[in-house]
This record gives C-alpha cells, sequence and structure tokens, in this order.
C-alpha cells in the first residue's frame, strides 16, 4: 500500500448513527478523507472497488450481506487496511485475534477508537500488501460458516444483486467461474465448481459429472442411456447428460428423497 499524507477512509455500517460516530471520531485526524459512507453490503463493494480505499471501518452483522460476505465479493488487487466493527460476535473476536486484525467492540470509547486507528495507519504505513491480504484470507476461513450457502451474491450490468440456491437450476463449471443457471438466464459468479459444491446442501444438489451441478428440486425426468448413465431432464427444459463417476450419488439421492415423500 503506498504510503500517503491522506488516509482515504471508507465507512461501512447499516447503522446511521454509527456511521456518524465513526466519522466523528476520524474527525480528529487531520490526514484521514472520509471518500465514503455506505449503508448496506452492495453498496460498500461498489464503493471500494471503485474508490480503493486506504482503510475500511467495516460493521461485521448487516442485514442481507455481511461484512465477511462484503470482503469476500471484492475483486481486487489489493486489500485496503480493515478495521471491524462488531456488536456481540465473540467468534468473530477470536476470529481477528487470531488474524492480528483489529476490531472495535460496539460500544467503544475515544482512546479505544484511537488505538485501533494507530494501528491501521501504521500498518498502512509499514505493513506489505500481502501480509494484509494473508491476513484477511486467514480472517475469511476462521469466520467461514458451518451452515450452508442460501444465496449467493450476483455482478450483473454493474449491479450486484442476491440469488436464492434454491432458484437454481443447475451449475456449470466455465474456467475460473461458474455458471448459475435460472431458467433461461445464467449468470457467471468468480469461482470453481468444487469450492462452491461444498457450501451447498449435499441434500439438494449433487454433481452429476465433473463440470455440471444439479439441483434435485428441479429435476423432472431421467432418461436411461448406455452403459447406466442418464439423460437429466429438468423443469426449464436444459437436459443434462451424468457420467458414470456420478451417477450412483444421483441414484442414492433420488432413493433417499423419494422415501422421504412415501
Amino acid at each position: 500500500m503506498t504510503v500517503s499524507s491522506t488516509i482515504s477512509v471508507v465507512i461501512v455500517d447499516d447503522e446511521p448513527i454509527a456511521r456518524e460516530g465513526v466519522r466523528l471520531q476520524l474527525a480528529q485526524f487531520p490526514e484521514v478523507q472520509v471518500v465514503a459512507e455506505c449503508g448496506d453490503g452492495p453498496e460498500a463493494v461498489t464503493a471500494i472497488e471503485q474508490l480503493a480505499p486506504d482503510l475500511l471501518f467495516l460493521d461485521v452483522q448487516m442485514p442481507g450481506m455481511d461484512g465477511f460476505e462484503v470482503l469476500r465479493t471484492l475483486e481486487l488487487n489489493k486489500f485496503p487496511v480493515v478495521v471491524f466493527i462488531t456488536a456481540h460476535d465473540q467468534y468473530a473476536l477470536k476470529a481477528f485475534e487470531v488474524s492480528a486484525i483489529d476490531y472495535l467492540l460496539k460500544p467503544f470509547d475515544d482512546e479505544r477508537f484511537r488505538k485501533a486507528f494507530e494501528r491501521a495507519k501504521n500498518q498502512i504505513e509499514n505493513a506489505s500488501i500481502r501480509s494484509i491480504d494473508q491476513q484477511l484470507h486467514k480472517l475469511l476461513l476462521a469466520a467461514r460458516s458451518s451452515h450452508y450457502v442460501e444465496r449467493m451474491v450476483v455482478r450483473s450490468s454493474g449491479k450486484i444483486f442476491f440469488l436464492a440456491v434454491s432458484e437454481i437450476d443447475w451449475i456449470e463449471a466455465a474456467d475460473n467461474y461458474v455458471s448459475l443457471h435460472t431458467g433461461a438466464q445464467a449468470h457467471l459468479v468468480r469461482n470453481t465448481l468444487t469450492a462452491l459444491e461444498a457450501k451447498l446442501d449435499p441434500r439438494r444438489f449433487v454433481r452429476i459429472r465433473s463440470s455440471a451441478i444439479v439441483n434435485i428440486d428441479r429435476i423432472k425426468e431421467l432418461h436411461p442411456l448406455f452403459k447406466g448413465d442418464f439423460e437429466v431432464l429438468l423443469k426449464s427444459g436444459a437436459k443434462l447428460r451424468t457420467s458414470r463417476r456420478y451417477r450412483e450419488r444421483l441414484s442414492q439421492l433420488l432413493d433417499g428423497n423419494l422415501g422421504e415423500k412415501t
């Protein structure tokens, strides 16, 4: 991160009063320039990517898209230094301590804020970009939820929106991306099929070949083919073909779901 006499800051918190509190605290530091204040995750992602701030004050608990999702969604060559703001997430506090990234526990006093800012300023002036990125990567791994993902963040036509995984018909590998097929539409998301598969509920999503995962609730028919393979006909009209490597898992999953309904 380039040393500069001015430290550009983005403040992200869904509570206007909380954003104002951070802004007033920052006013005591003449080197700070607040370049944006954001009230939700998608707005924050856009501002951070456009403005490339030196420092980010980021609320952890926000409705719709929390602070961790903001960081996972960013497409940056380098990350800003991050000071997290949290109310009571003890799990997150442990993760922050492990990753050596600072946090402010609400409500915080003037002295605690000053210490957090001075530490962030020192990182901006002295820490390497690689070191900061490694710390953030460690934090995101430690804070990853054990629950299966229920929605995904999608970028389309310059906008960011949420897509419920229940709306996905099937998912296709596309180099370093995956294509999420929903009816006649397809949305590209930066991820690998294997990484995404680990986040999906295995009772609802099954890989039918090395390059495709299917939502079993979207399956209309299975047509037997040669050597035990199947053609999978989806309710959308899409036709996919299983491979022998994955057909047993599909059969087991379908049998299990049929058993639940009887």
